[in-house]
């Protein structure tokens, strides 16, 4: 199929025909229109500015699937005189990049005529195909309008970055998808002709069930009718009907992306912030979007260390044995040892005394403390070394009352420095009191 026809400008006709899909036929062609996306779209906002003036610059939207990216482009398209062109980044390559760029540069250079091009997914543009837009965004030959879902600063390269605005669109909300059903089941005709009745809490569980991706709504919600047999007088939408349209909730994740990030923050903050019950559901996303229980075993290690520490010892081969256990067993069986370890953990007294430690002893070794070792420190294997005083002085503790005795064992510049302070937490609180009572010269 020719380039130029398949891009052609969207209008009151392309995409919404009774064979397309519910949410390409619902899909609005006036910002008016627009659910959701009011921080840009509101009168007087920017994006809405840009759009009403047809001064569009180039700007990449970042957003959660079924917020309105490609509804946003089809509008500014409708909206603009210029030449509109969609791509998608899975499917095109740099051959038909450049098509539309050669094509852009005779409509500026010859036709005075501005071209957009849309590129939905630009974050799977490698590189060179990244690139390869530069010059025709920097000499104005295309506007660019990218959508992708990962955030931008780390998949679309810095030069390109640098010439777009970037605007953040917000998942829709409840109010948002509640509007798009009523839509759809007052204005679709194919869908108001069935004389659907979505009671209020299917309309929820639908809700629930799209992860709040609009596409994904609309499109169950016509796939839960094409469930329904044809017949006279209303056709009830039941949860069973809106389950089985579904087979499984949509759980919004990317082991690869940016949410990767973001819920394993949540997870590790949750635990350090003592909640369980927040823990516990922020694993589970991981969980039901595919994640690696390793690698959720993996972050628990490193936590009981960082984070909890000598406040509670048992943290720490827990949450090797957690690692071995879920190695050992795999999924789903996984999933309980490893909701029994985060819930260990998150219920535990908190220390972060170990980790400051060696970061402020790191900070001393990195910044030149670096003398030498005390020579009563030193071991002696050679005649030589006892000749030189090594170990002379050296008081050895077994030999004294509580196998304790006070003496020097930093460089003599660095004698009673303290990195590790006990807090008063857990067992840490035992910790602290014996230190303190062993060392008269460096109380913590």
């Amino acid at each position: 199929m020719d380039l130029f026809e398949d891009t052609a400008r969207p209008d009151s006709r392309s995409g919404r025909t009774p064979q397309a899909p519910l949410a390409e036929r619902l899909r609005p062609l006036r910002i008016e229109d627009i659910v959701g996306q009011q921080h840009l779209l509101g009168p007087g906002k920017p994006l809405r500015v840009f759009i009403e003036r047809d001064e569009i610059p180039s700007m990449i939207f970042w957003g959660p699937p079924g917020c309105g990216k490609t509804t946003i482009a089809r509008v500014i398209a409708h909206h603009s005189k210029a030449e509109y062109f969609q791509l998608n980044a899975v499917a095109s390559g740099v051959q038909e990049v450049r098509k539309v760029l050669d094509r852009a540069a005779v409509n500026r250079k010859k036709l005075a005529k501005k071209t957009i091009l849309f590129i939905d997914e630009i974050h799977r543009f490698n590189k060179a195909q990244q690139d390869a837009l530069l010059h025709a965004v920097e000499e104005g030959d295309i506007v660019l309008i990218g959508a992708t879902t990962e955030n931008p600063s780390f998949e679309v390269i810095s030069p390109l970055l640098s010439r777009c605005f970037v605007y953040v669109l917000e998942p829709l909300g409840t109010g948002d998808l509640r509007e798009l059903i009523s839509r759809a089941l007052e204005r679709d005709p194919m869908v108001a002709g069935r004389k659907a009745v979505l009671g209020e809490s299917e309309r929820d569980l639908l809700i629930r069930l799209s992860g709040g991706d609009a596409r994904l709504l609309l499109n169950g919600l016509e796939t839960a009718l094409s469930l329904i047999p044809p017949g006279k007088g209303e056709s009830a939408v039941t949860a069973d009907i809106l389950t089985a349209s579904f087979q499984r909730n949509a759980v919004r994740y990317d082991r690869a992306g940016e949410e990767h990030y973001n819920i394993i923050s949540a997870f590790i903050k949750s635990i350090r912030g003592s909640d369980p019950d927040a823990a516990v559901y922020w694993m589970a996303r991981m969980l039901e979007g595919g994640e690696d229980p390793k690698f959720i075993a993996r972050r628990m290690i490193v936590l009981s260390s960082e984070d909890i520490g000598n406040a509670d010892p048992a943290a720490l081969p827990m949450s090797v044995a957690c690692f071995t256990a879920v190695d050992y067993i795999g999924m789903p069986e996984a999933r309980i040892v490893l909701s029994q370890t985060a819930v260990y953990l998150a219920s535990a007294p908190k220390s972060n005394a170990s980790y400051r430690a060696v970061e402020e002893a790191l900070g001393d070794v990195r910044a030149g403390k670096r003398d030498p070792v005390p020579v009563h420190l030193r071991n002696a294997p050679t005649g030589l070394m006892k000749d030189l005083g090594y170990g002379r002085e050296y008081k050895y503790s077994h030999d004294y009352d509580g196998h304790f005795v006070e003496q020097n064992y930093l460089p003599e510049e660095m004698e009673g420095t303290i990195y590790y302070r006990p807090t008063t937490e857990g067992a840490e609180k035992s910790i602290r009191e014996r230190l303190n009572k062993l060392w008269k010269s460096k109380q913590r």
